[in-house]
């Protein structure tokens, strides 16, 4: 055959043959497509498959039921977006949904317990596949199940309701569960009512060893020592679980751990951010967190002092410090910006990390526009917004200027007013910023039209978001009034909001899973009945955060084993009906804490200014404009084995070890983190070399003890890493590898290998050893046991 036979051959092959393939799968769409439309052809509910009828709920709900369907297969069209927006038809606005329609409004969308007269019902069971709702071009499809809700909805008479989190919550009467142990909490008996209506069953105990590891990291972000977990495993005292739980939440650490998540929330760090990105002190205020939560403040206290702990009368100045909550933003020093420009973004950044903190609302959507999806406009963003726009704050600082409004704290300071700030004896002062209102500025708030600093439209007053709760008279017109309305009992948000967060804390995820989002194209809750019952307990109990904690712990649904089955990972493979335990990775702190604790090189100092451990050199350097912080100086000595909560937090290069595993950048409030799996992660446990000294650390602690056996010894290093003794395979595979590295070393050593180690007289420079164990070390490390809560 001729090349150009050839050529034309392949051409044929690879474009014609598809093409026609293409066509022939069009057509063929379009017949099955239309065929299949003819079982659609009945727009009543009484001839819905008996199938799908069995399947249905009894009564369908408007929120938990219908609104799901609409939202994502109709809101395109007839949603809030006047931009998208066909037909003039609304489906997110009762008034618009049960409104009159056409040229002649004559015909309705929805006609409550008429299908026959409702457009819905007969546009989305069509028989013309063209006309059917949604339409083809918007890729959108309603199944049989979804056409068979709205019908259902609308025959029962299409009950509207508002949305659920902008309802005050009222406490719901316990579940009547049916043979249920006598010991079930309340917590227990909402998740077992929904394990019946899904079917399911709760998993058993989880073994003590494991139960006591979730519980500490969980509650205080650390290991349980082996010491810890033999006095808990071998009591046989029925408390003994209540008593590890007491413990922990009296320690230090829990007050730690408690921080770590709120320095997210917070933004906090050490530097300004933007481009020079120069250092900052707010450790200050961190220890006042961690104070806080160790002393159990109640969270109406904690909260209101950080909004407003200047406005309290006679404020202390404990109180005026916890306000460097909102002073925690970025704040430029670069040379050539319009100062109200970045002025007005800081208030910006206020206003968003109050609302996404306490409230749960993406506010942010409506800076530029009224909010596409929850009942929020750009007024009220505004009203909203004048609550943190009274402070005299410049919006560009000098290189050596510190932000006001600010307080001084001293050695003499600290004796008198602030015990709980740890400021070492070679400080003599620090400043620190705060929020204060200057009443002689009377700044005016005016809505900025798209969002942008010069463009002022119309003044507005302080106010809050309607549809949640109106500021009304009795609430003050400054930041005190708002943390008031925040707490005020017919808030519908906070209370849920501050819950939901510590449920995800100790359970992996929360109740509403998406926790900044508590608003329409949030997740609903899946458990309704308990959010509201715990968001009530919490109000009613005056929001002790440690009875909240305790109360979740001693839950059997808490203490569950994460062992799934085949049945559940179809039925519920996200865990969302909790018949098992949660099964997650460490946090990114935890990790490092873990290595450093287990190997005994973690110092156990609370408090204090941020501390450098380990990076890889010259990352600093890379990113910086020639000022400020250009080359990172590493510790030496205790402060480089301190708690990772107290590392040095550069905003334009976090500590990368610590953002390899999710930590949040801090640029912004996060009230959730990312949760990945990612190859970069088993290398950083394999190579970091933080994790490389902990292995040695770990090999030296158990050589040190010289009448043990080598099947002891890695009993014991595997027993500090994963709580649990190894299965006899899983002892055996260990001590093969330990022989193979000591065969391996005997074969390779070399003289750089010897030396790296360090000099210890207690294992009598056997540097074979050493290494043979720091290598199992570092193995054990990488077990996907040792970095899993539970």
């Amino acid at each position: 055959m001729s090349k150009k036979n050839t050529s034309f051959s392949t051409l044929w092959l690879y474009f014609v043959v598809p093409f026609i393939v293409l066509l022939m799968a069009k057509y063929a769409f379009s017949y099955f497509s239309e065929n299949n439309g003819s079982t659609y052809q009945a727009i009543s509910g009484k001839e819905t498959s008996k199938k799908t009828s069995n399947q249905l709920p009894e009564t369908i709900d408007y929120i938990f039921d219908v609104k799901p369907i609409l939202s994502d297969r109709c809101y395109l069209c007839h949603g809030p977006d006047e931009g998208t927006r066909e037909a003039g038809l609304r489906l997110d606005l009762k008034e618009n949904a049960y409104g009159a329609l056409g040229e002649n409004l004559d015909r309705f969308a929805v006609v409550p317990g008429n299908t026959d007269s409702s457009q819905m019902v007969y546009r989305i069971n069509h028989p013309d596949i063209q006309k059917r709702m949604p339409p083809l071009e918007s890729n959108l499809t309603l199944t049989e199940y979804e056409r068979s809700v709205l019908v259902k909805w609308i025959e029962q008479g299409a009950v509207w309701k508002d949305h659920w989190a902008f309802v005050v919550p009222e406490k719901p009467e316990l579940p009547n569960i049916k043979q249920v142990d006598s010991d079930a909490s309340e917590i227990d008996l909402f998740i077992l009512d929904k394990l019946v209506q899904k079917g399911l069953k709760p998993s058993g105990k989880a073994s003590k060893e494991k139960q006591i590891r979730k519980v500490y990291f969980d509650l205080t972000g650390l290991p349980p020592s082996l010491q810890a977990i033999d006095e808990f495993v071998d009591s046989d005292d029925p408390d003994a679980f209540e008593k590890v739980v007491d413990g922990l939440l009296a320690s230090d650490a829990y007050g730690e751990r408690m921080a770590s998540d709120w320095l997210d929330i917070a933004r906090y760090a050490d530097t300004h951010g933007y481009q020079d990105d120069l250092e900052r002190i707010m450790w200050p205020w961190r220890d006042w967190v961690i104070n806080a939560f160790n002393r159990n403040v109640p969270y109406d206290e904690f909260v209101t002092w950080q909004l407003a702990g200047d406005l309290i009368p006679d404020a202390s100045l404990e109180q005026i410090l916890a306000t460097g909550f909102n002073r925690n933003h970025k704040i430029t020093q670069e040379g050539g910006v319009i100062d109200e420009e970045y002025r007005v973004e800081y208030v910006m950044d206020r206003t968003v990390t109050t609302s996404k903190a306490l409230m749960g609302l993406t506010m942010e959507c409506a800076r530029c526009h009224n909010h596409k999806y929850d009942p929020i406009s750009q007024k009220e963003f505004y009203e909203f917004y004048s609550f943190f726009n009274q402070v005299d704050e410049k919006g560009r600082i000098e290189y050596d200027e510190l932000p006001e409004p600010n307080i001084i704290i001293t050695q003499e300071v600290i004796e008198q007013s602030l015990p709980f700030v740890k400021m070492p004896d070679s400080i003599k002062e620090v400043k620190l910023m705060v929020m204060m209102d200057d009443p002689s500025l009377k700044r005016k708030t005016h809505i900025l039209s798209r969002g942008t600093y010069n463009n002022p439209a119309e003044e507005v007053e302080m106010g809050t978001p309607r549809v949640i709760k109106p500021f009304d008279e009795k609430f003050k017109n400054n930041r005190l009034g708002l943390a008031n309305w925040f707490f005020d009992k017919d808030n519908p948000l906070t209370a849920r909001v501050a819950v939901n967060r510590l449920w995800q804390q100790m359970y992996g995820v929360g109740i509403v899973a998406s926790t900044g989002d508590f608003g329409n194209q949030g997740n609903l809750p899946s458990h309704p009945e308990l959010l509201d019952w715990l968001a009530v307990t919490f109000q009613e109990e005056n929001w002790d955060v440690k009875k909240m904690l305790k109360r979740m712990a001693m839950s059997k649904t808490y203490q569950q084993t994460s062992k799934t089955s085949a049945e559940l990972q179809v039925q519920d493979p996200e865990n969302r009906w909790y018949a098992r335990s949660s099964r997650d990775k460490l946090t990114a702190e935890m990790i490092r804490d873990n290595a450093l604790f287990t190997s005994g090189l973690l110092v156990d100092k609370i408090g204090g200014p941020s501390v450098k451990p380990f990076q890889p050199p010259g990352l600093w350097a890379e990113t910086t404009s020639g000022q400020g912080l250009t080359k990172y100086i590493q510790d030496t000595g205790v402060n480089s084995h301190r708690r990772s909560l107290y590392t040095f937090w550069k905003r334009t290069v976090p500590p990368p070890s610590m953002m390899t595993f999710d930590a949040a950048s801090r640029d912004d409030c996060t009230v959730k983190r990312q949760k990945t799996s990612t190859p970069l992660q088993a290398l950083a446990l394999l190579n970091d070399p933080q994790m490389i000294e902990a292995s040695e650390a770990l090999a030296k602690r158990v050589l040190q003890e010289s009448d043990l056996s080598d099947e002891e010894r890695v009993t014991e290093m595997f027993r500090m890493l994963t709580s649990r003794f190894p299965e006899k395979s899983e002892l055996e595979n260990l001590l093969g590898y330990l022989s193979a590295s000591r065969v391996d070393i005997a074969e390779n050593a070399t003289k750089q290998m010897q030396q790296q180690a360090h000099e210890n007289e207690n294992i009598d420079d056997k540097m074979d050893q050493l290494y043979a164990y720091a290598f199992l070390a570092n193995l054990i490390f990488n077990l996907d046991e040792a970095i899993i809560k539970g």
